[in-house]
């Protein structure tokens, strides 16, 4: 059997990496992706698995994301560590929903049930698959509405260096520094920005191409990206983006 695992936590990565070995040794693992953009290129570069293995929350928004831009003709078992996201995986006739921490008792549990299904099962989810398919958003938001005391405060998008994300709260940083409170999660908050201007850095930032400074290459292949404005933990890239990160910051 020949897997994709779409991962972007190396520890997660590993840890059903060991897993899967110790149930079935001739699995074979075709590939790991972190982000909605890799995933999609990788998929449209390689050969289909038979199997994936997919987080939902990716380091540069929502995996459901990738349904809305190709074609996924390979049935997928669902991983996160957000069982918010149960109602929206299951809605896709995913195989199965394994919620981090993974156990090997739920993965195994989760092969047999793929194992087990018929050319039907197949067809019907692959028919599942494609009701997701919808038009792309043209139109990015140019204002973001910000709460300061009794006020709301319309402040253009490009005043944003980043949105950052910790202990379950949001925040959004300006170019004059300031920093204000946000409601929106990531995800929600990264679906409506132009891609060409803003990326989903990591799990924790969301950065604007305008506010880079620059650029640190790291021994390890990862990049630690340095904002002009102050941030209140490092921005790292991890190396399997590295290309596509500097892709993005040389577009045109």
């Amino acid at each position: 059997m020949n897997v994709l695992i779409v991962e972007d936590e190396v520890a997660a990565y590993d840890n059903l990496v060991s897993i899967l070995a110790s149930i079935d040794p001739m699995m074979e693992i075709m590939g790991n992706t972190e982000s909605v953009a890799q995933t999609i290129r990788w998929m449209e570069s390689h050969p289909k698995p038979d199997l994936i293995f997919m987080d939902i929350h990716l380091s540069d928004g929502s995996a459901f994301a990738i349904f809305t831009q190709i074609e996924v003709e390979v049935p997928i078992i669902f991983t996160t560590a957000y069982d918010e996201y149960a109602i929206d995986a299951f809605k896709v006739n995913s195989i199965d929903y394994l919620l981090k921490p993974i156990n090997p008792k739920d993965v195994m549990a989760a092969l047999t049930k793929f194992k087990k299904w018929e050319a039907k099962d197949v067809n019907q989810y692959l028919a599942q698959m494609a009701q997701l398919k919808v038009a792309p958003v043209t139109n990015y938001r140019d204002k973001i509405i910000l709460q300061y005391r009794d006020k709301l405060l319309p402040v253009p998008i490009t005043e944003v260096v980043f949105f950052y994300y910790t202990d379950h709260k949001t925040s959004v940083m300006l170019t004059d520094g300031k920093s204000y409170p946000l409601r929106s999660q990531l995800d929600q908050i990264y679906a409506t920005l132009d891609p060409a201007e803003f990326i989903r850095a990591n799990r924790q930032f969301i950065i604007n191409r305008e506010g880079v400074k620059d650029i640190s290459v790291w021994y390890d292949g990862r990049l630690r990206v340095n904002m002009k404005t102050e941030v209140p933990e490092p921005i790292y890239i991890s190396k399997n983006r590295a290309s596509e990160f500097k892709q993005w910051m040389e577009r045109v």
